[in-house]
């Protein structure tokens, strides 16, 4: 991960231990928050998820980067941290805020075909699930991902699915 500054102080208890006060929210440089970096950490055990999931407690997990307009969910659907997508949408982070681009976390994950994450995205309430998501899908060659939108799009509605229906879209969508 890469060097992140932050305006924090230390103060002694007194019990001596360190407390560390930063501004969760403050962007360094680049107009990236701890909380964005976090995402795209790689966290190997259950202790180490529970300190991310108390950081993300603490600040805006809607907080856009300075640059680029990104959210540190974003952030984590791009770089497929699932652990990280599903603890930020734990927290309140929204599915449907866009970047400076007009692209949501639904767009991203199609884009870099992060199936997983896009079933999960899917899942949520509110997820928008626009044309311009499967239409990213389509043209990164993830045809998985694209009848997922496309099955998601037209028959969650309470329409039992028809599977027939669904190979003959991916037969449709490999075979172009």
């Amino acid at each position: 991960m890469s060097y992140f500054r932050i305006p924090c102080f230390v103060r002694f208890t007194f019990v001596h231990k360190f407390v560390l006060v930063c501004n969760i929210n403050q962007q360094n440089m680049a107009g990236y928050t701890p909380i964005m970096l976090a995402a795209l950490a790689a966290v190997e055990n259950p202790k180490d998820m529970r300190v991310v999931e108390q950081l993300f407690s603490k600040g805006d997990v809607n907080a856009k980067a300075i640059q680029a307009g990104q959210t540190a969910l974003m952030l984590a659907v791009s770089h497929g941290r699932m652990d990280m997508v599903q603890a930020l949408l734990a927290q309140g982070a929204e599915v449907n805020i866009q970047d400076d681009e007009g692209s949501t976390a639904l767009m991203c994950a199609s884009e870099h075909g992060h199936a997983d994450i896009v079933k999960l995205l899917l899942a949520q309430p509110d997820c928008d699930d626009n044309s311009s998501a499967l239409s990213i899908a389509l043209e990164a060659g993830h045809n998985d991902i694209a009848v997922l939108l496309y099955a998601h799009a037209n028959f969650s509605t309470g329409v039992s699915f028809d599977f027939t229906t669904c190979t003959h879209i991916n037969m449709c969508l490999c075979s172009s």
